[in-house]
């Protein structure tokens, strides 16, 4: 805005209320903290990293709402349409190991189809493997989740349902056998424990012979489209109508499932940065008010008005983008405590072009106010204190 020789004059401007520029600051430091924790959780949510989401797996899930179920029986018809590879199906189970806090997905798989689908991410040695197939009640864990929590082969792992009952007690406690591990380069798979289909539907107390979705591997991801509308046509005007949608579009439907992630985080965000825009601008125009003498010698020295206004809007600049790069940089560093909160929800920090524009954007919304007033100021009503 103006030449950095004038550099010096501006921060003595800024500083010359210690106290009340430290707590302005400290009030925008807070708001850009809140800013890159709330814009990377909502970016996560909104666009989870799907990487190794393949383009060309499907999701078909109940047409009405991804929580009520389908007849295990879709499978068959859904297989049987040229150019789909393999079906596999799963069930949320909705888990938690001792603390509803330490979240478990936990899903019960037809371990055969559900390979065949993710081969291309998953590993298991074949050993373990072959220990899950022969054990009614094994499991396999994510690597990640046994390290978390010092698991090991051979380990008894109670589960607690949030949903499912067992129809020999009527107990939302399940116990399974760890019988080995898996890896995978899906991120969203970090806290994932599988066990058997067929154990579940077996013990559980309702809702035997439904499932919660089918994945579909087809065989070309350019036919996505017409591979869905084809799945969806099977069971057109049946009481069980499926909708059928890439994979990523489908865990971004999960993920809000719970309500509009967005719309909470954008009204917090609102409302923070609305209270700050009315403490700044009155903190503003209250200095602009104190420093009037000092506009009126300004300009008697050969300050042009532009000059002024130039030097009152680089004030604000130097305020808010200042403050607002310290916000972000401690909402990054506090990144990896909220992705464990999260349960490992891929984290970015794509939070600082935004940030730093919304700073900027601030500063000028509420720097001009002042500054133009100052710019319009003559010397001899500011002398006078005409205000």
């Amino acid at each position: 805005m103006v030449s950095m020789k004038y550099l010096p004059l501006i921060l003595s401007a800024l500083w010359r209320r210690k106290a009340r520029t430290i707590f302005t600051m400290l009030s925008i430091v807070v708001a850009f903290l809140l800013f890159g924790m709330l814009e990377t959780v909502d970016q996560a949510f909104s666009n989870p990293d799907s990487g190794a989401v393949g383009a060309d797996r499907l999701i078909t899930t109940n047409k009405t709402s991804i929580t009520l179920s389908l007849p295990f029986s879709d499978v068959q018809q859904i297989r049987s349409l040229p150019g789909v590879k393999e079906v596999t199906w799963l069930t949320w189970f909705g888990g938690y190991y001792q603390e509803a806090k330490n979240f478990i997905f936990a899903i019960p798989v037809d371990i055969e189809s559900y390979i065949n689908v993710h081969n291309d991410e998953i590993s298991v040695d074949k050993g373990e493997l072959d220990a899950f197939r022969k054990m009614r009640t094994a499991a396999l864990v994510n690597s990640a989740l046994m390290k978390k929590y010092g698991w090991k082969v051979g380990d008894k792992l109670p589960l607690h349902s949030t949903i499912w009952t067992r129809k020999d007690d009527g107990s939302l406690n399940w116990v399974f056998d760890i019988v080995g591990t898996f890896d995978s380069t899906d991120k969203s798979q970090l806290q994932t424990v599988l066990f058997h289909y067929e154990y579940f539907d077996e013990g559980r107390g309702f809702g035997r012979g439904n499932v919660g979705w089918f994945e579909e591997r087809i065989d070309q991801p350019s036919q996505a489209g017409g591979m869905a509308e084809r799945i969806d046509a099977l069971f057109a005007n049946s009481s069980n109508e499926t909708k059928t949608q890439p994979a990523k579009d489908f865990l971004i439907a999960f993920i809000k499932q719970r309500g509009d992630i967005g719309f909470v985080l954008r009204a917090i965000l609102g409302a923070v940065f609305f209270s700050l825009l009315l403490l700044t601008a009155n903190t503003l125009m209250q200095s602009m008010r104190e420093r009037t003498a000092e506009f009126a010698v300004l300009k008697t020295l050969g300050f042009r008005d532009a000059q002024v206004f130039a030097l009152l809007v680089s004030e604000s600049l130097i305020l808010f983008v200042s403050a607002g790069a310290i916000g972000l940089a401690l909402s990054y560093s506090v990144l990896p405590i909220i992705k464990e909160a999260l349960q490992g929800i891929d984290l970015s920090g794509g939070m600082f072009v935004p940030g730093i524009a919304l700073a900027v954007a601030l500063a000028f919304a509420v720097g001009l106010p002042p500054a133009w007033r100052a710019k319009r100021l003559t010397i001899v009503d500011a002398l006078a204190d005409k205000r």
